[in-house]
């Protein structure tokens, strides 16, 4: 294919992406237009899924690349149904977290790259992103294929805690049962986090739940204390999601919990995240043992307000 008629394909696959997806976010548009997926994927033929069907994988005819550009999930590894994720999904998710040029961004789980990328297009020259993946295979080809990317760095390891940095937005690619402190310690003020917050299917490495959008908002101070993490955040599910599980980052009792929460229903009430000891009240969506998901509003002067109705 003509290198100007993949341009066309790649524009085009962006601008069904901002309908599709609702996208708000012109720069995230022009990201997608950029990247070239191929280049993270390896050479065809691919295996994809379509998300009407996640079931059985289909082969492309060919290795032509705009078979790529399409709502489409791709092969990484099809014998752990490994996939590089769903564009329109991870595209909502991302617009989710109001990037900016010269922002700094935390990818947790960054697999082969791809989405890492975009956000560097996204925060620019300016910016910067660090890409963690716990996969060690997976880590290496990210660091290959990021290698053009001055701005990207890309670290092989537990992602739960990227010790001494800060972050003016964190984007979980795996679900869990637990929020870490570290990662809201790790948000500036005004900075974002998107989790996704999961449940189990049985006999799978996955789960089904929602989206968590978190935000610092500043004047909201978040420091520690002997033993305890103090301080509130706003909060709110934004979005379905049925992702891998990421390590370490799940209990059972934790699984458990948030089950009991979603059977009493009401999760699109929450509106904050509180780290400070308090009795459960009925304001308490998921109180685990060590943060709670609560439908108190938070005032960005720095109280907290009334419960949502």
């Amino acid at each position: 294919m003509m290198a100007a008629d993949l341009a066309r394909v790649r524009a085009d696959f962006a601008e069904q992406l901002r309908d599709s997806a609702g996208l708000r976010s012109p720069a995230l548009v022009r990201a997608f237009a950029t990247v070239p997926r191929e280049r993270f994927l390896g050479p065809g033929p691919w295996k994809i899924l379509v998300p009407t069907d996640l079931l059985a994988y289909r082969d492309t005819p060919d290795d032509d690349p705009r078979h790529l550009y399409q709502n489409v999930l791709v092969a990484i590894d099809a014998s752990l149904k490994l996939n590089n994720g769903e564009p329109a999904a991870l595209a909502r998710w991302l617009d989710a977290l109001d990037l900016t040029a010269g922002e700094r961004f935390l990818h947790l789980g960054c697999g082969v790259g791809y989405y890492t990328a975009v956000v560097a297009e996204v925060v620019s020259a300016e910016g910067s992103v660090v890409g963690v993946e716990i996969d060690a295979r997976l880590a290496e080809r990210a660091q290959q294929n990021l290698a053009g990317y001055a701005n990207v760095t890309v670290i092989f390891g537990d992602g739960r805690v990227v010790a001494g940095d800060s972050f003016d937005a964190i984007f979980v690619n795996a679900g869990v049962t637990e929020i870490e402190k570290g990662w809201v310690e790790q948000l500036r003020p005004g900075g974002r986090l998107v989790v996704p917050m999961t449940t189990a299917i049985a006999g799978m490495n996955a789960g089904m739940g929602a989206m968590l959008l978190v935000n610092r908002l500043v004047g909201r101070p978040v420091g520690r204390m002997p033993g305890r993490l103090l301080g509130e955040l706003a909060a709110r599910f934004f979005s379905p999601v049925g992702i891998y599980h990421c390590a370490g980052g799940r209990t059972d009792e934790g699984d458990d919990l948030l089950a009991r929460a979603h059977a009493r229903r009401g999760a699109e009430r929450v509106r904050s995240l509180r780290y400070d000891q308090h009795q459960p009240d009925s304001g308490c969506w998921l109180h685990a043992p060590r943060f709670c998901l609560s439908e108190r509003e938070i005032d960005p002067e720095g109280s907290a307000g009334k419960q949502s109705s």
